[in-house]
């Protein structure tokens, strides 16, 4: 946010809000080191209208983040998941069925965790979504449209992982549009050393009652 879309609160109320889910934003960082918690912060704040004459908000915000954890997602699965199916486009598939990428409205976020796990053949479709906002479900010829923004998240090191030919170099400029680096806990007590106490402490009060709690903290550190 210290960039040109907030240098000018103006700017950004006249149009660039209703932008910015063409913006992309990848996350990355060591296992651990919070980034789902970055993307539901980034998700969860995103501009949604409210209408005075109805008395409530275009969309329930709450229900405009939805994570998918890629690498959980069976290969043979995959592809179903994110763009969705048609009855009979594959053997199992006994009924129509939405894909996470079929968004209703720009508000709503997707979170593409584990990014650098995607099969090659699945990244040269998600790259036609962020380049033309369309895809297809399997076994369907209808375009659909994606509204809503791409955020993404991975603990491989891309550069390497492209160097190798395993991640495509076009796709990473369509998600790395923003990028953020989540630190470890040690690059943060680098930083900032007072902050060991304060956790340790934090810690001390989940484990021990409040008056045994400073003492197992002094004893810790």
């Amino acid at each position: 946010w210290q960039s040109i879309f907030t240098h000018h609160l103006d700017r950004y109320r006249l149009g660039l809000y209703a932008r910015m889910q063409e913006i992309s934003t990848l996350i990355l960082g060591e296992s651990g080191t919070g980034k789902e918690l970055v993307a539901s912060a980034i998700g969860l704040s995103r501009y949604i209208p409210f209408h005075p004459g109805h008395g409530r908000f275009e969309e329930d915000f709450r229900q405009c983040f939805q994570p998918v954890h890629l690498a959980a997602l069976p290969a043979t699965l995959l592809e179903s998941e994110l763009f969705g199916h048609r009855k009979g486009a594959y053997t199992g598939a006994i009924s129509d069925r939405a894909g996470y990428l079929e968004t209703r409205h720009p508000a709503q976020t997707v979170f593409l965790d584990e990014i650098g796990e995607l099969p090659a053949e699945i990244q040269v479709k998600l790259l036609r979504v962020l380049q033309n906002r369309s895809f297809m479900r399997l076994g369907d010829n209808k375009p659909l449209t994606f509204h809503g923004k791409i955020v993404s998240a991975t603990h491989r090191d891309l550069a390497a992982e492209m160097a190798a030919g395993r991640f495509r170099e076009d796709l990473y400029y369509r998600l790395c549009s923003d990028t953020i680096r989540t630190p470890t806990l040690a690059a943060q007590l680098a930083e900032k050393p007072d902050e060991h106490r304060h956790l340790v402490q934090v810690i001390s009060l989940k484990l021990a009652p409040p008056e045994l709690a400073e003492e197992l903290a002094n004893e810790a550190i």
